[in-house]
């Protein structure tokens, strides 16, 4: 047994409800929110130096530290996304990018999924920020990111994440 309604199917997002049943039997009305997915970027300048980004999200009411990312264009892929984020965000491109990972950030109800990526041999470039975005770049050492995470100021969950990854945290 299954069945789906589309609720919202807006620019980025779409909202179904599936009625699906459970191994065990029982019938369940799920609400998923479908998601084309994103790239995550560690800019690393060095091997104790990070480009981080105080973005505005106004969901949310505040400027959050957060690592370049953004949401996968149509057809693209992870790789091309990064490469491509990390210049609009930052204003540098990277020699190399080196697959970390994956996450899921919220499975409960969403199909997003984040691909995670170190980037190395940056070299500054023009920055490309989108119209809707507005960001401030800074560079953080690993002790000051540290900090930062113990005083509670980072908490963006795919950048607190990707710095478990690399072992900042």
């Amino acid at each position: 047994m299954r069945s789906e309604e589309v609720l919202f199917k807006g620019r980025l997002l779409r909202l179904t409800r599936r009625t699906v049943r459970l191994p065990h039997g029982y019938v369940a009305q799920l609400e998923i929110i479908t998601h084309p997915g994103a790239a995550l970027i560690v800019p690393l300048l060095g091997r104790d130096r990070v480009i981080l980004i105080r973005q505005l999200r106004p969901v949310v009411g505040a400027y959050l530290y957060e690592l370049p990312a953004g949401t996968l264009n149509d057809r693209e892929s992870p790789l091309a996304c990064a490469r491509r984020e990390i210049i609009e965000e930052t204003g540098y491109s990277a020699r190399t990018l080196t697959r970390l990972g994956s996450i899921l950030p919220v499975p409960g109800y969403s199909t997003e999924k984040i691909t995670i990526f170190k980037a190395q041999g940056l070299r500054p470039c023009a920055v490309q920020p989108e119209a809707d975005e507005v960001i401030r770049v800074c560079v953080k050492t690993r002790q000051e990111i540290r900090r930062l995470f113990k005083q509670g100021r980072i908490v963006d969950a795919k950048t607190i994440c990707a710095f478990s990854m690399i072992g900042w945290l």
